[in-house]
């Protein structure tokens, strides 16, 4: 590993990673050397775009180059497992695009190798590592809104159906829940862990996929999180954690957030984090922390809440009685 440079390879050249690739560039510290993809044109093209100095018509290719440091994976969701797998076997850290997996036991599959291999991995839940969230996540430890009792949080967007889309595809683990939902959950399980009881509805489409999905959870200390995701309903987008102190709100888009507002004892509070790129440039530079210090996992997002986050989406989709292609 170079001491002056972090060296990126994605594997996947989509929409995505290109907003992964925009983010590397406010990094003095971090190149992107070389993309991978089934298409040698595609390959060239996103090479092209973004200044890396190798492209790769193959993964097999990419994830045997030793000059990659780790590697954004960053195809559909149904690929996510199988990428991450084949990264593992060759000893490359890797950022899989979110949802980490389209099951719990694809997830544990995955974390299973990177601990047996000691390989870094990380679910790439990019709203996790903005400095804004962490802030918002140590005022509620210490106690800003006094004790935290509920929390609500949604990613709705209208999309024009495509049913060979992957939005839509169920070949494809199409869907709200996977696509959107995921950050609403991740989010409360930053705030309050795993959750003890879920209740959740569905709407499905034509397709066979959720279009919008609800579902209140209850925590082991009694707390409520209320967390919805869609692809033909446009929500709020907002993030709200109620204290019996305080409350503080993330306006939209809290995924991607740059300010807040703390109100307690009547007053309002707003703060603001400037952000310098597009926001995949935190997560890129948890990956760096991690894999320095030789770290197989990170301690904001250990791999044991990656997997109960995917669990709590199988627990959800059984209640809908939604099984994706190829699922027991």
């Amino acid at each position: 590993m170079s001491d002056t440079k972090f060296r990126w390879g994605i594997l996947g050249p989509g929409s995505i990673a290109k907003k992964f690739a925009t983010g590397l560039t406010v990094l003095p510290g971090h190149e992107l050397v070389a993309v991978g993809s089934t298409s040698q044109e595609r390959a060239d093209a996103f090479a092209a775009e973004f200044g890396a100095g190798k492209a790769y018509g193959s993964h097999e290719e990419l994830v045997a180059d030793p000059e990659i440091d780790a590697i954004y994976a960053a195809r559909p969701h149904t690929m996510h497992a199988q990428d991450a797998l084949r990264c593992i076997e060759a000893g490359k850290p890797v950022i899989v695009e979110k949802p980490f997996t389209v099951n719990e036991r694809q997830a544990r599959s995955v974390v299973d190798a990177a601990r047996s291999k000691g390989v870094f991995v990380l679910e790439a839940m990019w709203s996790r590592f903005f400095p804004l969230t962490r802030e918002v996540r140590k005022l509620v430890a210490d106690g800003a809104v006094g004790e935290p009792r509920m929390l609500q949080c949604d990613f709705g967007f209208r999309a024009g159906v495509n049913p060979e889309g992957r939005l839509f595809n169920p070949a494809l683990a199409g869907g709200g829940l996977l696509d959107v939902g995921v950050y609403a959950l991740s989010f409360s399980s930053m705030i309050f862990g795993e959750p003890t009881k879920i209740a959740s509805l569905a709407q499905t489409g034509s397709t066979g996929v959720d279009e919008q999905c609800a579902a209140v959870l209850m925590h082991k200390g009694g707390e409520i999180s209320m967390v919805a995701g869609a692809i033909r309903t446009t929500t709020p987008q907002e993030a709200w954690i109620v204290g019996t102190d305080g409350k503080i709100r993330i306006p939209c888009p809290f995924w991607n957030p740059r300010s807040y507002t703390l109100s307690r004892g009547g007053q309002d509070e707003v703060h603001e984090i400037a952000v310098e790129g597009n926001g995949y440039e935190f997560e890129a530079l948890e990956v760096e922390k991690c894999v320095r210090a030789g770290l197989v996992e990170s301690p904001d997002l250990p791999l044991d809440e990656t997997i109960s986050i995917v669990r709590t989406m199988d627990i959800m989709r059984a209640q809908w009685g939604l099984k994706y292609p190829g699922e027991e």
